[in-house]
């Protein structure tokens, strides 16, 4: 292939670009020199477990492993001390050192269910941050302005309210920065969230006299609730690693509007390809749940091979069309009493299914439980113990729990 062509299927699912042909420069320089282009991605180790929202920058790195080029993850250990202000109303809380060490083994670990464990280099910042001493920040503080720092829209909308910004978090971007510096970054990559911190790379890899790093944004990939971005503290997410079935059956369960988006980020499935399903849909001659389906496969494929995506496609038939209860399922506790009875919302609190009795109230209400195949239509229903002992308890269309009775004795 040549130059535009690489270029092309490296720009798949891309958000910006800065400078705009800065791709086709770098690779073409690569290419004549024969060196291998530095690709850099840094993340904060503040949640240990990685998504398909934070894989779509892994996959987009993988890309560049493919061609020979050599990708460094940069474990913010030092700047997870800070907290990154990005998108924040609040200051973050600082992590322990002992935490940053925990979440960046456990992402460690994940990162090679996508990359490419013998072409991936991993750093942490505080090999350089952590050496600095006072007159090393001021140097490198003299290299930023405060003007634009506020420029920042999150400093800028807190400043405006009258919430505070702690003098430590305007040094974050700068440190996030010197990381190119150190690495003499080629190409750094985030989510557009990220774009004032990567464009600080370009910066001040300027006043260290280095030609600046090409700045590639991906997409926050949109979760399970189809309003927000895929987030662990928002509940919406799909993990890399959760069991085949899990992961098959949070995909079938998403909005129809959201199957472009998930197609073209979470799989490998040709752009055209893609475009003729959208256009079949869109015309009724396709049914959305096959597209469903592929994507489901695609995805559980990706992560635990074909045999796990045809195993999770039969599970999910069985259990969606023939009716059948799954296979495996979760066991919940529920502690007897002497009483013969249980309210149904008290169980659904105690199987950890809501998280108060007026969210319970509303999932009965809405026609979302079953126990053992009966759809529980009253919320003041209370349900003979007897009867509820090895009984399956499925909330949703998804969610399948076996409940088994202890002793209070």
């Amino acid at each position: 292939m040549d130059i535009e062509e690489i270029a092309s299927q490296l720009r798949r699912g891309t958000r910006g670009l800065v400078p705009e042909k800065g791709l086709e420069e770098k690779l073409a320089k690569s290419a004549k020199t024969n060196r291998p282009l530095t690709i850099k991605l840094g993340l904060d180790p503040t949640a240990p477990d990685i998504h398909l929202g934070s894989a779509v920058v892994l996959r987009k790195l993988r890309q560049f492993q493919d061609l020979g080029h050599n990708v460094v993850i940069i474990i913010g250990d030092f700047t997870a001390m800070i907290g990154d202000p990005s998108g924040r109303n609040e200051t973050r809380p600082q992590l322990t050192e002992e935490e940053i060490k925990a979440n960046a083994a456990t992402y460690a670990n994940q990162y090679h269910k996508i990359l490419d464990a013998q072409k991936t280099q991993i750093r942490f910042n505080s090999e350089w941050l952590g050496k600095f001493s006072f007159a090393d920040v001021i140097r490198l503080a003299s290299h930023a302005t405060v003007a634009r720092t506020m420029e920042r829209d999150d400093f800028t909308k807190r400043f405006k309210e009258g919430l505070s910004i702690g003098l430590h978090e305007l040094l974050y971007p700068l440190c996030q920065a010197y990381d190119s510096v150190v690495l003499k970054a080629d190409i750094e990559m985030g989510g557009t969230d990220q774009m004032f911190n990567i464009l600080a790379g370009r910066d001040l890899q300027r006043e260290y006299g280095q030609e600046p790093q090409v700045a590639l944004f991906m997409p926050l990939l949109t979760g399970l609730d189809g309003a927000h971005k895929m987030s662990k503290s928002l509940g919406n997410t799909i993990g890399i690693t959760e069991p085949p079935n899990d992961m098959y059956g949070k995909l079938m369960s998403i909005s129809d509007d959201l199957l472009p988006e998930y197609l073209e980020l979470c799989t490998d499935i040709p752009v055209d390809e893609i475009a003729q399903m959208i256009k079949g849909i869109r015309e009724d001659r396709i049914n959305p749940k096959d597209v469903k389906r592929k994507l489901a496969s695609e995805v559980v494929t990706i992560y635990y091979g074909r045999e796990a995506a045809l195993a999770a496609d039969a599970e999910f038939e069985r259990v969606h069309s023939a009716h059948q209860n799954p296979n495996e399922m979760p066991e919940v506790k529920i502690q007897s009493t002497e009483k013969p009875t249980i309210w149904i919302c008290r169980l659904l609190v105690d199987a950890g299914l809501a998280k108060g009795t007026g969210e319970a109230r509303r999932l009965v209400e809405q026609g979302g439980i079953t126990i053992n195949g009966e759809r529980i239509d009253r919320a003041d229903a209370e349900l003979p113990l007897g009867q509820i002992g090895g009984a399956v308890l499925r909330a949703g269309k998804n969610r399948f729990l076996r409940i088994k009775l202890s002793s209070s004795r």
